[in-house]
């Protein structure tokens, strides 16, 4: 016979049930942290935040206790749903090669909502993820942004189309005797590509052309730039790109983010910073654990990644990424901050998610204990109002 705890959450998981989740500590990101808290879900949607001597719980609502209590996570850079868990060519959908530049390629037309990686991420309280090309060519293709729980694409889509993805640096390079094979060429590529999209938009072709179209956007200033950069030469090519067009660039990766601050903070471009234990060399041979707290110190924006793992296990898991940041530099909320309501402001999607508060989606991760301690378990996992996962991970 199924217990009656086991039931309930098989009942919240098949429907959008009532729940009401009640923390020794809740962080909403919209202010303090509240002790005793209690958070309300309703339709798919927080109906109610605050402390549990204040909200009442009705009737008919799914009680569920942890000891901490924060929005899900969200991953502001990965791949995860493009590329596999297997690490075989048939899985690996991040990145096209046989073109330097292909920003027609929409990460939707990939993205596999049934990947395990998707799921293992999932269990570990991360419900948001800005996916899709990858870096690895000068203009890899488009992302996406999804929640990690749905029973088909379209259903798990916020975002279709979120930003363009490029790259800049060694990492672009093609192989020998191919374009681009420098960082000048690289940057004319760009530029003249740019430039055709400007003009593309100011005409009516007769003839489509799907990459025009796809960088119609960026140039119009609807769409961002991603752009993978790490050496701090890169850094400013890529800022100076970005003045030159008007574009909304987002700084990707950045490891000499550190060397150049006063120019980025000058730039307002935000930063997606590498993963705090990215292995360091070649492009990222600058790489500090601490570039987190310096760009919050110098007042830039940012959020944290899980980023692209050439190896198995094909991907990095943002909280844990968050907890190393934590501990080189950042407080406790502000690498907390860092994957939820500031990943979700530099994405455009913080009126949906990235706190607990009222009228935004119903995504809350629950933990046996502080989220960045190694002894510590996520418990529970909530998207838009579903118990998605429940295995102690």
């Amino acid at each position: 016979m199924m217990r009656p705890l086991l039931l309930l959450l098989f009942v919240a998981s098949a429907l959008r049930a009532q729940i009401a989740v009640r923390g020794d500590t809740v962080y909403t990101m919209a202010g303090a942290p509240v002790k005793d808290g209690m958070v309300l879900i309703r339709e798919g949607k927080i109906e109610r935040v605050g402390p549990a001597s204040q909200v009442r719980t009705p009737s008919g609502y799914l009680p569920l206790r942890a000891r901490i209590v924060t929005p899900g996570l969200i991953d502001a850079h990965t791949v995860v749903g493009l590329t596999g868990y297997l690490n075989q060519p048939h899985d690996q959908e991040q990145i096209e090669r046989s073109a330097p530049m292909q920003p027609e390629l929409r990460a939707i037309d990939a993205y596999d909502v049934q990947e395990k990686l998707v799921e293992w991420v999932r269990g570990f309280g991360v419900t948001t993820i800005h996916t899709g090309h990858g870096p690895g060519a000068l203009i890899s293709g488009q992302t996406m942004i999804a929640k990690t729980a749905a029973p088909n694409t379209e259903r798990a889509t916020l975002v279709p189309a979120a930003m363009v993805a490029a790259t800049l640096g060694g990492l672009a390079r093609a192989d020998q005797g191919k374009s681009p094979g420098t960082r000048a060429k690289m940057i004319a590529m760009l530029r003249t590509e740019l430039l055709k999209a400007r003009e593309y938009g100011t005409k009516k072709p007769k003839d489509r052309d799907l990459r025009l179209e796809a960088l119609g956007p960026v140039v119009e200033g609807k769409l961002p730039l991603l752009v993978t950069v790490h050496r701090a030469p890169d850094i400013l090519s890529a800022i100076r790109v970005g003045k030159e067009f008007n574009l909304r660039l987002v700084l990707d990766g950045a490891a000499d983010a550190h060397m150049v601050l006063e120019e980025i903070k000058a730039s307002g471009y935000p930063v997606i910073v590498h993963p705090t234990m990215a292995r360091s060399g070649g492009e990222t041979a600058n790489l500090s654990m601490e570039t987190a707290a310096k760009l919050r110190a110098s007042g830039i924006p940012f959020a944290l990644q899980s980023g692209f793992e050439s190896y198995v296990p094909k991907t990095r898991v943002v909280l844990w990424e968050a907890g190393a940041a934590a501990a080189n530099g950042l407080k406790f909320e502000e690498a907390l901050a860092s994957v939820t309501i500031d990943a979700a402001r530099l994405l455009g999607i913080d009126s949906r998610v990235g706190s607990l508060e009222p009228g935004k989606d119903g995504d809350v991760a629950l933990y046996d204990g502080d989220p960045f301690e190694y002894t510590s378990h996520c418990t529970g996992v909530i998207i838009d109002g579903k118990v998605v996962s429940e295995t102690k991970r």
